[in-house]
């Protein structure tokens, strides 16, 4: 049985903190609840079989702890506790070792392969419980299966563990479950994840060495403006020549010296124009803005709305093809989808559909679709809806290629136009100078030449 450390306050303020076993993280929080205290955290510290039969050491049974009079004998207890060196180091190592993006893949591509199997979703979780390696991925895996036993379905409890599994997964399973195709969702699980990987990488590939060349420039210029030109201008003074630095390159290293001795006053404005969109942001309107720009955004913008829209199609392929109506489909098929402004779409589709008007209208009226996918949809509705979709899912992927390939063209192109910027600044104001020390004309001005 899992074993957790939690970290609990009753009503009195006083904070309580022990270490249990329960079947799950959600049992444990319900019983703290019921028995007056309020959670603050619970960790899982270590991760057995499954086996119910007896406690492991240092461990007491939260039916037992519930049964204590009240938190000041429980505060008791827990100082009379005390763990030996081994097992603090072993509960920081099960608590701090990162889940990541990795893992899950295998997770999936295992657990697919063993429904394809005809493994039901208990002894599919079992099988991959005995080989994972990563305890803190053991112990969510163990979690999700003390809730899947209880009759929970399994995203229920990946919903807790958002910081592992991403939103679009979780309701990936989501909809997998409640329409009865799961092995199709976690097939889409993969995809996704494989796609989110590939793109992450495609993009680091080329933002980093730009990125890092781009930073390298702006210290160069800043610290020739700021240290090195102020040099140079007191060498021409000290010889006592008539030659000038270059009036740009006086007045941009005046202006950083400016922003140097007053930089509280540019720095309160960035962070207040920041804090500004922060707050305006977590407003529902400036949410629905931010959500629009997203998919309006230059660049990238496309191929957001493109992606969005291709994991509610899979979505409803699926759910269409297990017999579900279209306003049902939809009102599944919408977990996949986080954004605000494709939400508000799909509601206005599904009030359509009450009311007997075209549910395609919204997403045409919208101007964010392409025409031939609203023309497939329609002829869909005319014809086979579910087949139409299947050809619609291999149009966006195929979309989705082309977006991406034009992006790893145009974005470096983007990325070194701004550095030839950066360059042409950075010999103007620092290297010029620099070049009539080095040739010394200087001299023969102070010399009377």
């Amino acid at each position: 049985m899992p074993e957790y450390i939690y970290k609990a306050v009753d009503e009195n303020g006083v904070v309580v903190k022990n270490r249990v076993q329960d079947k799950s993280k959600q049992n444990l929080i319900k019983k703290l609840k019921v028995n007056g205290l309020m959670p603050i955290d619970v960790t899982q510290v270590s991760f057995g079989k499954g086996s119910k039969s007896g406690l492991k050491r240092n461990s007491t049974n939260i039916d037992e702890i519930m049964q204590l009079a009240n938190s000041a004998n429980l505060a008791a207890k827990r100082e009379s506790r005390k763990f030996s060196t081994f097992e603090k180091i072993n509960m920081t190592l099960s608590r701090t070792q990162k889940v990541t993006s990795r893992d899950v893949v295998i997770f999936t591509q295992n657990l697919y392969l063993l429904k394809k199997a005809g493994f039901n979703n208990v002894h599919a979780l079992g099988t991959i419980i005995q080989s994972t390696e990563n305890p803190t991925l053991r112990g969510v895996l163990e979690d999700i299966l003390a809730g899947v036993e209880s009759g929970d379905y399994m995203y229920t409890t990946m919903e807790y563990y958002s910081d592992i599994f991403p939103y679009i997964y979780i309701n990936l399973v989501k909809v997998g479950e409640l329409s009865g195709s799961l092995e199709e969702s976690l097939k889409q699980a993969v995809e996704y994840l494989d796609s989110s990987n590939d793109l992450t990488k495609k993009l680091k590939k080329i933002l980093i060495p730009n990125i890092v060349q781009f930073v390298v420039l702006i210290v160069i210029l800043f610290f020739g403006s700021m240290y090195v030109v102020p040099i140079i201008q007191d060498i021409f003074t000290q010889v006592g020549t008539t030659d000038e630095l270059p009036w740009y390159t006086i007045a941009f290293s005046d202006f950083l010296t400016k922003v140097q001795e007053n930089w509280f006053i540019p720095t309160a404005i960035i962070a207040a124009i920041i804090a500004g969109i922060a707050l305006y942001i977590r407003t529902p309107k400036g949410r629905y803005q931010w959500d629009y720009f997203k998919y309006k955004a230059p660049i990238f913008g496309q191929l957001i709305f493109a992606i969005d829209f291709s994991r509610l199609t899979k979505a409803m392929v699926l759910n269409l093809k297990n017999g579900m109506r279209i306003q049902e489909s939809l009102e599944v098929s919408k977990n996949v989808v986080k954004n605000l402004v494709m939400l508000s779409i799909i509601e206005t589709a599904i009030n359509n559909i009450i009311v007997g008007d075209s549910w395609v209208e919204p997403f045409e009226k919208s101007g964010l679709a392409e025409p031939m996918i609203t023309e497939m949809l329609k002829i869909g509705m005319q014809t086979d809806l579910p087949t139409m979709m299947e050809k619609l899912v291999e149009y966006m992927d195929m979309d989705i290629d082309q977006i991406i390939d034009r992006i790893v063209k145009i974005l470096p192109q983007i990325l070194y136009s701004v550095i030839g910027v950066i360059i042409i600044l950075v010999t103007i104001v620092v290297l010029v100078p620099c070049i009539q020390i080095y040739m010394a004309n200087f001299l023969f001005s102070a010399a009377g030449f």
